[in-house]
């Protein structure tokens, strides 16, 4: 069982979204300028893809590099309270986008996973020749 939570840390963690978060947004915003259309958060895909490109059979995860289990300064911190629960949960997410992205590719969808890291302004011209290159 786990320990009594700090209302403050609930409250926190109750706030985090799951849709149109910032790095969500500027992925899209940079697509979008590019000229591409794209549906969003494909429910009837493995792992609710944030953008899909059904007529290219192409789909992007954006994620956040903490809850994702990014290997960058940002995903390898780690909570100092409940560190196991985090470490478990973090785990079975990563397990969880491996299968999706798995099971996408034998349907015979291509996918790309952009980090919240690489959102950063100044990375954004690196990004979006990243995400060119894609959708090319």
């Amino acid at each position: 069982m786990l320990p009594k939570s700090d209302p403050f840390r609930s409250d926190i963690m109750r706030a985090v979204k799951s849709k149109d978060t910032t790095p969500e947004m500027v992925v899209r915003r940079l697509i979008h300028g590019m000229g591409y259309r794209y549906r969003l958060h494909g429910k009837d895909l493995p792992g609710k893809p944030d953008l899909v490109f059904a007529g290219r059979r192409k789909v992007i995860f954006v994620n956040g590099c903490f809850w994702h289990g990014h290997n960058c300064k940002r995903g390898a911190r780690q909570p100092k309270a409940n560190g196991d629960y985090w470490k478990a949960k973090i785990a079975r997410n990563v397990h969880r986008d491996a299968g999706n992205i798995v099971a996408l590719v034998r349907a015979g969808w291509r996918v790309v996973t952009i980090w919240e890291c690489e959102t950063k302004v100044a990375d954004r011209p690196a990004l979006a020749a990243k995400l060119r290159e894609f959708l090319d």
